[in-house]
């Protein structure tokens, strides 16, 4: 094609028509031009498919993470439920148990004292997207909205009351080492008893305030998942 074009601009400066060279130049300019743009065209469409992919790919990864953090959630909410259940239970029955059935009340609370866990979430797919600035170009605003504000804001705020309450429980377990080491409670009066109730019923207070953080959670992810 281009030794075609050489040709004929040979030929036209030969036949020393200056009219027709220059219709020709023209021409020929305007082709390079028309070339120009169905390049930069074509390479639009393969950055928008890119993108598209990059969306997809991203939408797909956080929805896949938030399955796991939602697992995890229901795992968490169940076990501290039960802790709940427990320690209203003690409330309730902890004097009588202490002084007509020791062995039960030994039992109850060394359920109580069974570890709870915390929750972490897994953000590799959302973080990526971040650290790269894609989010950033993603059309869906809606989802990256929303899964903005559940890593940045519910997340962060999720993770800081979840250290508040290891720390509580933490506080409250080394203060009564021999009695969760042991697995009984040691003769005391019931004031000292009602002392150990005390302390666990502050790290309880923000157990069930954890507990409804991390329902409110879970129903967020809900709403997220359930997005395009």
């Amino acid at each position: 094609m281009i030794t075609l074009f050489r040709r004929i601009r040979e030929k036209l400066i030969a036949s020393g028509s200056v009219t027709k060279y220059l219709l020709y130049a023209m021409g020929e300019i305007l082709l390079v031009v028309i070339g120009i743009l169905i390049a930069l065209q074509i390479n639009n469409w393969n950055e928008s498919r890119k993108q598209r992919i990059a969306e997809q790919d991203f939408i797909a990864g956080v929805k896949f993470d938030l399955t796991q953090d939602q697992q995890y959630i229901q795992l968490i909410l169940d076990t501290s439920e039960k802790k709940l259940k427990l320690f209203d239970l003690l409330e309730e029955q902890a004097v009588e148990l202490y002084e007509n059935d020791r062995a039960k009340l030994d039992s109850l609370f060394n359920a109580y004292f069974v570890p709870s866990r915390t929750f972490y979430p897994i953000s590799g797919s959302f973080q990526s997207a971040v650290s790269g600035n894609e989010i950033s170009k993603f059309k869906n605003k809606e989802f990256t909205s929303a899964a903005t504000r559940l890593y940045n804001s519910t997340y962060a705020r999720l993770i800081d009351n979840a250290k508040e309450a290891d720390n509580r429980w933490y506080y409250t377990g080394k203060k009564n080492a021999r009695i969760r080491r042991t697995g009984r409670l040691p003769d005391m009066s019931r004031e000292e008893l009602m002392t150990i109730l005390d302390d666990y019923y502050y790290y309880d207070l923000m157990l069930e305030y954890y507990v409804n953080v991390l329902k409110d959670t879970h129903r967020e992810i809900d709403r997220i998942m359930n997005m395009d």
